[in-house]
């Protein structure tokens, strides 16, 4: 595959054409919120496989599809957003490998949200209250509103995932959520008085249709709970990696607030979260009465540029340099006699190991918690992905902790490891050793 990263070609003609070229495309392009037909460039990572497209043995020998990750700006309603269009069929297929149920952290950070939005918004299953959730997986979140009686509802195209939510009694609609699905589900009578929709804004191609689909499907006094990254922890802390083909859109709350907005529906209070290396908690009404946070982290974006091309222009230069260190640093390791293994085979694992092209004769293999991951291979890389109890058994001298998002759990639950001596190598912000 290719894995050759705009800006790092063999000479700086060859990065100034592919930059030129990729400017083509940008002024080509049209915004997925606004429709402006003239976008900026902001990052090239080449062709990359799909993030979470694990391979098995047998594939490895087949020619593996990979597509442009191309990043550009629109400067007209500030979003953040890739070029590339991955039809989602592909991306969240039948065999689609991602359990939330596999994180701790991530199970813990869903039952604060469910348990405070019970408390909030007093719902309870006397007041026939529904909860909705898009994007729902193994019903990781919903089931905390079961637990209290409260009726839900999940929407999910992944078969797997969706199986597994009704297993535990989640009730689950295994399909995409769309425009017209909310149609269908409000003539129905089943509207919202929550709904909840944590990292798919993001995934959506149709992204005003979404939004549209929102403001369908809630009550007129209900409220959207949206979890998003943020695109100002992406831009600062360097964290390229979460970007990949199933997030094409990378949010401010500028942009946000112009999205909602043109569609109908207002943004009026948001949470900062640590999660996933800082996202944003977005509630989302019918009627506009916005928080003094919301006010204020408008204005302080706009005093810090977010809402300007030239806030973004570098990030490419920044992000080589923590693909030059990676790369010195594993190679410098394995010039030792060094052993080196992966933890995590997230889809941010997968944007690291092919941006800085460390196949298996670097990174020996990536263990993962998730059965359904276990047995297959990390895509475009092709190293194998085994349990976790790999790493006490044979020791190696570094484990690269991929999803650094979760790097404290993930040091919690090795720590036989680094009591034997083990180190963990922490990619992002800053490539080091710990």
């Amino acid at each position: 595959m290719d894995r050759t990263a705009t800006l790092t070609g063999g000479s700086d003609l060859v990065a100034q054409q592919s930059w030129e070229e990729f400017t083509k495309r940008c002024d080509a392009a049209s915004c997925r919120s606004c429709g402006e037909s003239t976008l900026k460039p902001v990052l090239d990572l080449g062709k990359m496989p799909l993030a979470d497209g694990l391979l098995t043995e047998a594939q490895l020998s087949k020619p593996e599809n990979t597509y442009p990750l191309e990043v550009a700006f629109c400067s007209k309603c500030t979003l953040v957003q890739i070029l590339e269009t991955v039809p989602p069929e592909v991306l969240f297929g039948h065999d689609y490998p991602y359990f939330s149920s596999f994180s701790d952290a991530l199970l813990a950070h869903s039952r604060e949200n469910a348990l405070d939005l019970i408390d909030r918004r007093s719902l309870s299953g006397e007041q026939d209250c529904l909860v909705v959730e898009l994007a729902s997986n193994d019903g990781y979140l919903l089931k905390n509103f079961v637990e209290q009686g409260i009726k839900v509802l999940g929407i999910d195209p992944a078969p797997g995932p969706a199986k597994a939510a009704e297993e535990i009694g989640v009730s689950t609609l295994c399909d995409f959520f769309t425009e017209q699905l909310a149609d269908r589900l409000a003539a129905e009578g089943s509207q919202a008085d929550v709904i909840i929709a944590n990292n798919v804004l993001a995934h959506v191609a149709d992204t005003n249709g979404f939004v549209r689909g929102v403001r369908t499907l809630l009550k007129d006094e209900g409220v959207a709970v949206i979890e998003v990254p943020y695109v100002r922890e992406l831009i600062e802390h360097g964290e390229f990696d979460t970007i990949y083909h199933e997030h094409l859109c990378y949010f401010s709350v500028c942009a946000l607030d112009a999205l909602f907005r043109q569609n109908g529906l207002f943004l009026n209070d948001v949470k900062t979260l640590s999660i996933h290396g800082g996202s944003l908690r977005l509630y989302v009404e019918k009627h506009e009465r916005p928080s003094p946070v919301i006010i204020e982290m408008l204005s302080e974006e706009k005093a810090l540029g977010l809402d300007r091309y030239e806030y973004y222009k570098n990030f490419s230069e920044r992000v080589r340099q923590i693909r030059d260190e990676m790369q010195t640093l594993l190679k410098d390791l394995r010039n030792q006699g060094k052993t080196i293994a992966g933890y995590g085979a997230a889809a941010k694992g997968a944007i690291m190991l092919n941006y800085i092209g460390a196949d298996s004769d670097t990174i020996d293999y990536v263990v993962d918690r998730n059965v359904h991951k276990q047995g297959l291979f990390m895509p475009g890389t092709h190293q194998p992905i085994p349990d976790p109890d790999r790493i006490a058994q044979e020791m190696p001298d570094y484990v690269v902790i991929l999803p650094w998002n979760f790097k404290n759990e993930i040091m919690s639950q090795q720590q036989t490891y680094r009591d034997n001596g083990g180190q963990f190598i922490v990619p992002i912000p800053k490539p080091h050793v710990v």
